[in-house]
């Protein structure tokens, strides 16, 4: 027998108590009981992400939310900014050219976060951008973007702010209102801890005005839709069949957020993110993030000779931990290590000691056991 983990930056670990929910029979979508299930999940939504907004619900993957926010606030021939700081950052160009749009790119070295010097001159330079499209956590480096300083600058411009916050919220501080987004984008597989499924899109007034003139075709993902169906009845709906089991699971998710509370979530992830980032200093391996470092997961550079899609490979079959490699330009050069959702501070440790292990099988020159007794100090250290 092997018992099996995920230390992925998704999709991630889901409470027992959430899985025993999906047990439970199917709801019809249109009733009152259900909606009155829907509409707990977004109301708690609103906490996470800190808006007074609707927040809409669909059935899809959180590329579906950047899909819909993409589709409502830009039209072909628009002028558009994207700060991209990785392979899900360029995913917001390679989608603004489907829709026709001009792309302007600011792009630091992948390790890095967008410096928001060169956002504002991108924004100065272009006084006509429609949006601007960002990332708050960028999973394929392991770096966070400051979405509170690119704010403060949008406030006074035309483009509108969308961040892709499909792996950054309900692991690290976010704002909307606050902050000055526009358009936040969610995935359900992350910090909300519960399976693929569920995409989340909420606008400002800002963007609201945008999408009530755009003209760009679509059908399912029209956010006016599901505007409409938010006050059919009295109580909120959903336009199309809600994927009614998974929202079920998503409310029993989000209570359990609501009782750890927003801020004792973040400050769990920022511990045990840490204690991980120590751990692997301690073995001598280099950090692949060279500054803002993401609470969701640690990016770590393979020691020379070590081809990390050889080792992910053997910690996910030899001991059971699904990891993740590189992306893109740096597939078989890194490795990440997840600590989202559903995580505590055993978690660390176990995800150090397979790395341990498993590097040392592979020849590299590191001493066993020294990351494994600087994750657990560390984790003495921080939750005293």
């Amino acid at each position: 027998m092997k018992k099996k983990y995920i230390m992925a930056p998704g999709p991630t670990e889901v409470p027992p108590e959430v899985l025993a929910e999906a047990a439970k029979p199917v709801m019809h979508h249109r009733t009152p009981q259900f909606r009155k299930i829907l509409t707990e999940v977004l109301d708690n939504m609103k906490y996470v992400i800190g808006t007074a907004r609707n927040v809409y619900i669909m059935a899809s993957s959180g590329t579906g939310a950047m899909e819909a926010a993409m589709a409502n606030v830009v039209s072909a021939g628009d002028k558009v900014i994207v700060g991209t700081i990785g392979a899900f950052g360029d995913r917001w160009e390679t989608m603004a050219k489907a829709y026709g749009a001009s792309v302007v790119k600011v792009a630091p070295e992948w390790g890095y976060a967008l410096s928001i010097a060169e956002v504002k001159k991108a924004l100065d330079a272009n006084p006509d951008a429609a949006a601007i499209f960002v990332q708050l956590n960028e999973t394929s480096t392991g770096v966070y973007n400051d979405i509170e300083a690119i704010g403060k600058l949008t406030a006074g411009h035309k483009a509108l702010l969308v961040v892709d916050g499909i792996s950054g919220i309900g692991a690290q501080p976010y704002y909307m209102d606050k902050w000055g987004v526009d358009v936040t984008v969610i995935g359900s597989q992350k910090g909300l801890m519960i399976p693929p499924g569920l995409a989340y899109v909420s606008c400002s007034e800002k963007a609201w005005k945008v999408i009530e003139a755009n003209k760009t075709p679509k059908f399912y993902f029209d956010l006016k839709r599901y505007e409409k169906a938010m006050t059919k009845e009295k109580m909120p709906d959903t336009p199309w069949t809600s994927a009614v089991s998974l929202i079920m699971q998503q409310a029993v998710a989000l209570r359990l957020i609501k009782e750890e509370t927003n801020e004792k979530v973040w400050e769990r992830h920022a511990k045990l993110s840490k204690s991980v980032r120590e751990g692997i200093k301690a073995l001598g391996l280099e950090l692949f993030a060279k500054e803002n470092p993401a609470v969701v997961l640690t990016s770590i550079v393979a020691p020379q000779g070590i081809d990390t899609k050889i080792l992910v490979k053997k910690i996910r079959d030899d001991y059971g931990i699904s990891m993740a490699g590189g992306q893109g330009k740096m597939e078989g050069l890194i490795f990440r290590v997840g600590t989202l959702g559903y995580t505590d501070r055993f978690d660390p440790i176990m995800g150090v000691a397979a790395v341990e292990m498993a590097l040392k099988e592979m020849g590299a020159n590191i001493e066993i056991g020294k990351g494994v007794k600087r994750t657990m100090e560390v984790l003495m250290e921080e939750y005293k």
